[in-house]
């Protein structure tokens, strides 16, 4: 087909076009936007080897356009529909997330670009979640949300005629690819008008504010957009400054000379106007805005000693003592680049300096790649951790949620029916690391 536009470029158009629309109906995000430029900038500014690691590693690129987003959706048929619409984008499901561990009544997935050249261009990430209405007490009200849900279309007509055709031909032209970009978009926005009467609304809501969100309202609204800035706690002691309440602790590991996996903190969930049906005017508090700080993918080792230690630590009342106890018990996670390679916590991207090159035949399968990066032969950058942490997903819904939620029944793990509603089995997080791994190790002649 001529002219045919790729998923990469649909992706950036898309996540470009979700940005704007997502600055226009909450101006808060933009002022974030601006406060994490200005830190990754101070950032860099201070810190040149930083900046050229970044630049040397494709890093630096993608820094200002990376942005993940969060939806919620209420049936399988949504959920698979959404990842046809991501499939277009590039975008695939990764990793299960069961939330009703933390007393949520949902569960995940992530659909993000899984290949090397994908996520340096744009690593644009949808973490979608699936409300689990067997997890409601009330069985009545269970019913209200299922009929509720089964009343509503959260994609336009076009965009499904363009679905069905992009499965016909494999492809967009350039005009289909800008106009699927609209229709989809769609999909995502903010709807004052609740499908609901005041009254099921507030009995949804006071079972839990989230299946409230989910089911109340005539699309999956997007309900953060996060930016990734280089210095979080830089981030979160300049908010207040901008305007903007942060959340009281920010979640995951502490700060690292290394850093792993990812921080994130966030700015409480707005209240908005909204007109329930026979016109009752009422409010909803659900969106809100989130910054994260991302360091490199643990391998199942260092993901086992990350929970345990993270376990140990706790939650603090103030995130100063907490940041401070979180660095003591962290003392038992190597902070060093070379321990964890040694050690295997961790996956490392590897590539053959111009000295390497002219040296390739001295370099064999199996061989120790620390004697060569230290010989210069070498290179060795962290591959960025892609994904979520489920404590930490569900950290952030609960404080912006509000504390006083009750803790739902933990729902069994329940991927074998998330993934039947998805259409697909998701993608194991940890093989695609390995894989990226393993394929630099080949092209270095190490493997």
């Amino acid at each position: 087909m001529a002219n045919t536009i790729t998923a990469d470029d649909i992706r950036e158009l898309f996540s470009q076009a979700m940005s704007a629309m997502y600055q226009q109906e909450v101006p808060q995000y933009g002022t974030l936007l601006e406060l994490v430029a200005d830190v990754n900038l101070a950032v860099l500014e201070n810190n040149p080897a930083l900046h050229e690691h970044l630049a040397n590693a494709d890093e630096l690129a993608r820094l200002n356009v990376e942005r993940h987003g969060a939806i919620r959706v209420g049936t399988a048929h949504e959920l698979s529909t959404l990842r046809r619409l991501f499939a277009v984008m590039g975008m695939f499901p990764v990793g299960y997330y069961d939330l009703s561990q933390a007393g949520v009544p949902v569960h995940s997935t992530a659909f993000r670009p899984i290949d090397d050249a994908a996520l340096a261009r744009n690593p644009f990430r949808i973490f979608t979640s699936l409300l689990r209405p067997e997890l409601i007490d009330d069985t009545k009200l269970r019913e209200r949300a299922i009929s509720a849900l089964a009343l509503r279309d959260i994609f336009t007509p076009r965009c499904r005629v363009l679905l069905d055709r992009f499965d016909e031909q494999g492809a967009f032209t350039q005009a289909e690819g800008e106009e699927f970009v609209q229709e989809a978009l769609e999909t995502f926005r903010w709807h004052r008008h609740a499908t609901v009467d005041e009254e099921t609304y507030h009995a949804l809501n006071n079972e839990h504010r989230l299946i409230a969100d989910v089911v109340c309202f005539p699309g999956c609204h997007i309900n953060h957009l996060t930016p990734r800035t280089l210095d979080i706690d830089r981030v979160q002691a300049l908010m207040p400054g901008s305007g903007i309440e942060p959340k009281t602790l920010i979640e995951g590991p502490p700060r690292r000379e290394v850093p792993i996996l990812l921080r994130q903190t966030s700015f409480r969930a707005l209240e908005e106007p909204v007109l329930f049906a026979g016109s009752h005017q009422g409010t909803h508090t659900a969106r809100f805005g989130e910054i994260e700080q991302r360091g490199v993918a643990l391998t199942p080792k260092g993901r086992e000693l990350y929970d345990r230690l993270l376990g140990e630590a706790g939650i603090g009342k103030d995130n100063l003592t907490h940041q401070l106890h979180l660095q003591e018990v962290f003392k038992g996670f190597p902070d060093s680049d070379v321990l964890l390679r040694r050690q295997g916590l961790a996956y490392y991207r590897y590539r053959l300096t111009p000295s390497g090159e002219a040296h390739r035949n001295a370099i064999h399968p199996g061989d120790d790649p620390q004697p060569l990066i230290e010989r210069g032969w070498v290179i060795a950058q962290p591959i960025i951790y892609e994904d979520f942490l489920p404590v930490s997903a569900a950290g952030i819904f609960q404080s912006n949620l509000g504390d006083e939620n009750h803790a739902h029944r933990h729902g069994n793990a329940s991927r074998q029916a998330f993934e039947q509603a998805l259409g697909c089995p998701v993608m194991d997080e940890f093989a695609l690391y390995q894989q990226a791994q393993d394929r630099s190790k080949k092209r270095c002649g190490l493997l």
